[in-house]
């Protein structure tokens, strides 16, 4: 059931739900979460089974103020507390020290705990009425099945789960892409999943280095869509560079011509740059601009990969971002998406 987003009545039944120990559609600036109650173990597990995801991969906990790290967090060090004044209420998480006796089920059973306080107006509404109802923390993670796309309207979200979810529908997401994630678990701030925030952000806002690696960290905590294979369409997603995406484009079809066969695989293709299509009687692809900014891109990204799929194409072939700091978050999960699952 999806229910208006912008109606008090809804706010008061979603908030209800979380206080039943129901799952909740939420809508968030980033995407659409999978929320549960944080404090409720019983209906935090909900989430991991409905998506199908390992219940070792942990979740991140949303909160309606930063006054709402303390119930969750042990310690927060200085340079977290600096990210916290900077960009929160945003698209920022930061793994923290839990507090022993809260949500070990969301945290995955780590001593960390991932901490966001998400800016859409629907859901600082519904965190805030949870909050009346005993309800100090929301676990949620992208409400799809696990490695799939991410759901950026409250249609993709439905199109996942039917029917018997509710939902609240906050309209489209603004940023499209989850948020950048930060480990403040140790002496420096280090960056463990890129998002709209670049690293020189972080790092003036904080006053200290933000380290970023793309090396195997040991020490790092689990966190969300770190996995290698991640945000994965149906279709088959391939990234190359614009010269070899013309050559691709060019092979393609002069095999389907020579196979003469009208049922080739459709093939999508995502590029910023001008691709040309050979004439032909056949004409495998179906062709979509990408945005030239980062910021439009990643509103999109999901999106776009779930109207590829809607349209049955086989294979998505995507022009690779720029490799500046500002297109990470969006180069990270079309890297994730055209890795294969093991």
């Amino acid at each position: 059931m999806i229910l208006d987003g912008q109606t008090p009545s809804s706010i008061t039944a979603a908030a209800q739900a979380l206080q039943r120990g129901d799952l909740l559609g939420l809508p968030t600036e980033t995407v659409y979460g999978l929320a549960a109650d944080a404090g409720n173990d019983a209906a935090v597990a909900k989430i991991f089974e409905a998506k199908g995801r390992p219940a070792n991969h942990p979740l991140i906990v949303h909160v309606a103020s930063a006054q709402g790290v303390q119930r969750f967090a042990s310690h927060v060090p200085d340079f977290a507390q600096k990210l916290i004044d900077a960009f929160w209420p945003g698209p920022l998480t930061l793994i923290l020290p839990r507090r022993p006796e809260v949500a070990a089920v969301a945290a995955g059973g780590q001593n960390s705990v991932g901490l966001r306080c998400p800016s859409h107006p629907t859901a600082h509404a519904v965190l805030q009425s949870a909050e009346t109802l005993g309800v100090f923390g929301v676990a949620a993670p992208s409400a799809n099945l696990f490695g799939r796309v991410s759901p950026t309207t409250a249609a993709h979200v439905a199109g996942e789960f039917g029917d018997s979810l509710l939902i609240i529908d906050g309209g489209a997401c603004d940023v499209g892409i989850e948020s950048t994630i930060v480990d403040c678990t140790r002496a420096a701030p280090v960056l463990l999943r890129p998002g709209v925030l670049t690293p020189q952000q972080l790092s003036d806002a904080c006053g200290v280095t933000v380290i970023t690696s793309t090396a195997p960290d040991a020490d790092a905590p689990r966190a969300s869509g770190t996995l290698e294979s991640h945000y994965a369409p149906m279709a088959c997603v391939q990234l190359m560079s614009a010269v070899d995406l013309q050559k691709a484009i060019d092979a393609y079809v002069r095999e389907a011509v020579a196979s003469n066969d009208n049922a080739h695989p459709t093939v999508a293709v995502w590029a910023r740059s001008p691709v040309q299509v050979p004439a032909t009687h056949m004409n495998p692809f179906t062709c979509q601009a990408m945005p030239t900014s980062a910021q439009d891109c990643a509103h999109q990204l999901f999106a776009q990969l779930r109207s590829f799929d809607t349209q049955g194409v086989a294979y998505i072939w995507v022009e690779t971002p720029p490799l500046s700091p500002e297109w990470d978050g969006v180069r990270d999960r079309l890297m994730r998406a055209a890795t294969p699952t093991r």
